[in-house]
């Protein structure tokens, strides 16, 4: 019985290795084993930042209605809370846009926390 080899497989495996390789440097875009540590180690990077960036957006979100609040004459917590009392259902991403395009409405829903 002939001896059989893996190569159609293996060179399939490489390529797919080397095509999500491409951008880096040298040995990293070039030899198979090189290339596979930095592909693997940028995809736990992909997947670890997936879930930071929403932590980085959100304390983003926080700075800007806190530092709009200031503008106001309160504090973030203290509008926050005004506004739950008050029954204003907007979440932080939708105040920060409104902080930071419509001074006018921000300064409107600082009235209503401050009057709860």
């Amino acid at each position: 019985m002939p001896r059989t080899k893996n190569n159609v497989a293996a060179h399939k495996r490489h390529k797919k290795i080397l095509k999500k390789a491409r951008g880096n440097y040298n040995a990293r875009a070039k030899l198979y084993r090189t290339a596979l540590e930095t592909v693997n180690k940028g995809l736990k990077y992909a997947y670890r930042d997936r879930r930071n960036k929403k932590r980085v957006f959100r304390s983003l979100w926080i700075t800007r209605i806190s530092a709009a609040a200031r503008m106001n004459g309160t504090n973030y917590s203290a509008f926050m809370s005004g506004l739950k009392k008050a029954g204003v259902n907007l979440d932080r991403k939708m105040l920060a846009d409104i902080a930071a395009r419509d001074a006018a409405t921000f300064s409107e829903l600082a009235k209503m926390a401050a009057g709860n």
